[in-house]
């Protein structure tokens, strides 16, 4: 994150030809020239065998001052490896930020176990850090989209103003008079004004007043005012106003808009030329303001404050520091508030590698819940910051200098994500004959045009609940070896619906759909009847027919043969060709639906050859008698003995 965070450097000395080159190093580190003082540094430490811790720590904080996170990682694991525990919590945070963004979270996790004595502060980071993977399976609770708006240099710190976003940017070195920032030879920062819903809208400034040949940032709006708070350099006749230091350090001022341009412009109380404050932001209430400071007494490099405010927006209580709870030996910065929601951006509470966005819920004046890292898309492995978000409207922006941006610093919106699971369909798998559970039966979920997408199992009772996605066609496929298959198709719309519970999906057991003679096996139908010297199917034939269709469509594995019978009136020749008629016409009338005709083993007839009973020529009988002998059995030659079933 190449840009300024709090302190600005006065070069008000000149280097002295005597200097050594060290001195002259120290000199470019303590006025933000970081690229020359690596220069330097790099020198020192090449010149000698072993560099001194000094160097060594240099480079480091000089890398990551300048976000180069990977380069700076090499030195603080030199100065880890020289000094061990006694390297200090700020050096371990700074290492843990830089691993993390080198994507090595293992070896920043271990770390951080290794050092921390303080129970209270190790059980924060693990609490923190089981809350963080407890949600790496849940489904992003937002989309981010880069805005137009980014440019080549840095661009952060959105801030709402009516229907328009105003924001810092370091995009032009003719608004402050062509000076460049030695911290990372960018412009200064100035406040931009642009339309975030037209992709074309050319920021412009904002305010026709404000821009300063520094520092002008971080822009919040008291609610229901045309009251503005920023941060800016300290200035004195459009120069760097320096302490006794030599620093220019931040202060946060406050003004009123009047006609497009900022009037009334005073100083908060709290001000110091000896640190810095910044970052600006005001409770939905109007009451408080929050912001980051280094002044002295503070937990880390940067805290984050509280003041109350009067009536006319002026500080009325003596800054208060959140407390640890908030603030840790990082760098904590960038408040904003949304409803009893505070949202800050550290690298000290656990995070996924350099800064990363929090909230924390604000329980009272004084007291937090445990700040929880908010995750990705927003947070990732480089710096996440400076984050806005309007909950009831579902929409914030943030900033970041994660790669693929179109500069160092970009923003992004925030919205809801769109829900991605909208239905849960749950129920029991029963025996349509007998009614009771059927256990373990499988359930496999088809979608759309993807196809195949998942398989489950019902439990022992016959349970299953099933989560489906949003706009998705779902076909359920139910089936259970043995047993009959059960489709159900549920189309889903864009918005989660009410839970559909206690769904019934009954199948079929296979022993139900046929009979055992003996050691034959057939499908279970009634007598098929055909008109009187006929073979042509009818539809009171259609309906046992149906019998057979639904078990071989049910259970692909069978195979069978048609057998078909006649009674003993009339010739054998006349009965034996009516019968094997009959059971080619069945068998044309199975192929016709679908069965492929390589499943029908034969299809013959055997007139009054097989009589079931007595009832032979010339033997009187009753016409229930002679019906007992009128009949096609369907029997089953082949089948997959597990009879399991498959998708068609």
């Amino acid at each position: 994150m190449k840009k300024i965070i709090l302190l600005i450097a006065l070069s008000t000395s000149l280097a002295s030809f005597a200097q050594s080159k060290l001195d002259r190093a120290d000199q470019y580190f303590d006025d933000f020239k970081f690229e020359k003082a690596i220069v330097l540094y790099n020198d020192l430490a090449s010149e000698s065998r072993k560099a001194s811790t000094h160097v060594i720590q240099r480079l480091g904080d000089a890398h990551f001052n300048m976000g180069e996170y990977q380069n700076a990682k090499d030195w603080y694991v030199k100065l880890y490896a020289m000094q061990g525990q006694s390297v200090g919590e700020s050096n371990i945070i700074k290492l843990v930020q830089c691993l993390k963004a080198s994507m090595e979270p293992e070896k920043a996790d271990q770390l951080l176990k290794d050092f921390y004595s303080d129970q209270d502060r190790l059980e924060m980071i693990l609490a923190q850090k089981e809350q963080l993977e407890s949600r790496k399976d849940e489904n992003p609770k937002f989309d981010i989209q880069k805005l137009a708006l980014n440019s080549k240099k840095s661009d952060f710190a959105p801030a709402m103003f009516n229907d328009m976003l105003v924001f810092a940017s370091a995009r032009d070195t003719i608004k402050s008079n062509g000076k460049i920032y030695p911290w990372n030879n960018q412009p200064y920062l100035d406040v931009y004004l642009t339309n975030p819903n037209i992709s074309d809208f050319v920021p412009e400034i904002f305010l026709d007043n404000m821009d300063s040949d520094f520092h002008d940032a971080n822009v919040a709006f008291a609610p229901g005012s045309q009251t503005v708070y920023f941060t800016r350099n300290y200035i004195k006749k459009n120069k760097l106003s320096a302490n006794n230091d030599g620093l220019s350090n931040m202060q946060i001022l406050k003004g009123s808009i009047y006609q497009n341009k900022l009037i009334d412009i005073t100083p908060l109380s709290f001000n110091s030329k000896d640190y810095s404050c910044g970052h600006p932001a005001i409770s939905p209430d109007g009451k408080f303001l929050y912001f980051t400071s280094n002044m002295p007494g503070g937990y880390g490099h940067s805290d984050i404050y509280v003041v109350a405010l009067a009536m006319d927006g002026d500080a009325i209580s003596p800054p208060k520091n959140l407390g640890k709870q908030i603030n840790t030996k990082g760098r904590e910065m960038f408040p904003f508030v949304d409803g009893d929601t505070l949202y800050f951006s550290s690298d000290g509470h656990y995070g996924l590698g350099g800064l990363d966005v929090f909230a924390s819920t604000i329980l009272s004046e004084n007291s937090f819940e445990l700040p929880v890292n908010i995750g990705e898309p927003i947070n990732g492995n480089m710096d996440d910051f400076s984050l806005i978000y309007n909950a009831k409207k579902d929409l914030g922006y943030f900033a970041s200098n994660r790669f693929g941006g179109a500069g160092d610093d970009d923003i992004y919106q925030i919205n809801k994500a769109k829900p991605v699971n909208c239905l849960v369909y749950s129920g029991y798998v029963l025996n349509k004959n007998t009614g009771e559970p059927v256990p373990l039966s499988k359930i496999e979920v088809y979608q759309g045009a993807t196809g195949f997408v998942s398989a489950l199992q019902t439990d022992e009772n016959g349970y299953f609940n099933i989560t489906l996605p949003c706009n998705k066609e779902n076909k359920l496929v139910f089936s259970k070896p043995r047993f009959t298959k059960e489709e159900v198709l549920i189309a889903t719309g864009e918005n989660p619906q009410e839970p559909s519970r206690e769904n019934m999906i009954y199948l079929t057991p296979f022993e139900s759909l046929v009979v055992k003679e003996g050691d034959v096996e057939k499908i279970k139908v009634n007598p098929i009847y055909f008109e009187y010297d006929k073979s042509d199917i009818t539809p009171r034939a259609e309906i046992e027919l149906e019998k057979v269709l639904y078990a071989m469509q049910e259970f692909p594995s069978i195979k069978i043969k048609i057998e078909s019978h006649t009674d003993s009136r009339g010739s054998d020749q006349y009965n034996f060709k009516l019968s094997d008629d009959r059971a080619k016409s069945t068998m044309r009338y199975l192929i016709s639906k679908g069965i492929d005709h390589d499943r029908i083993v034969s299809a013959d007839g055997y007139g009054e050859y097989r009589l079931k009973n007595r009832c032979s020529n010339g033997v009187q009988c009753s016409e229930q008698e002679h019906l007992l002998n009128r009949r096609s059995d369907f029997i089953i030659v082949a089948k997959n003995e597990t009879l399991e079933n498959v998708q068609r």
